[in-house]
């Protein structure tokens, strides 16, 4: 696993990801919805995630090959989880309060993660912050979707 094929493992966990989180998505209910200026096109998030996803599996097969399978792959996973349950939660339940309080969690998982990597591989723990000023930036937008359209 520390190899190539540990690579393709990890980008086969984050593909598993994207396609449970593609599985719900934007519909006519969200259409409806009031959103904010700041909100981006559609077509910004399929490239934004292709790539936050690659640069995810990167870091933690960076960190699995000095480290194994510990406490900083752990956390990567949970988080990996955490971020799959966000699209079924926001498009697929029509929650944009839960998906809030699901993104917050994983914002705080992320965080986690990164501290724990840069411990075991400074580029990893680097490869993971754009990951996490996009969430972040997916909080903001979340929180701003939820005031706007009270349930």
């Amino acid at each position: 696993m520390r190899g190539w094929f540990g690579l393709v493992v990890f980008l086969v966990l984050v593909a598993a990801a994207a396609l449970l989180g593609g599985l719900s998505t934007p519909d006519a209910w969200f259409s409806a919805l009031q959103k904010p200026s700041f909100n981006p096109p559609g077509w910004v998030f399929g490239p934004a995630w292709t790539l936050l996803y690659i640069l995810m599996a990167i870091a933690a097969w960076r960190v699995y090959r000095v480290d194994g399978f510990r406490l900083a792959i752990g956390l990567w996973l949970v988080q990996l989880v955490v971020n799959a349950a966000w699209s079924p939660l926001f498009f697929g339940m029509h929650r944009a309060d839960l998906a809030l309080l699901d993104i917050i969690v994983l914002d705080i998982l992320v965080i986690a993660t990164i501290a724990v990597f840069l411990r075991k591989d400074r580029i990893a723990a680097w490869l993971m912050l754009p990951y996490l000023g996009w969430i972040a930036f997916a909080t903001t937008l979340n929180a701003a979707i939820w005031q706007l359209n009270p349930a």
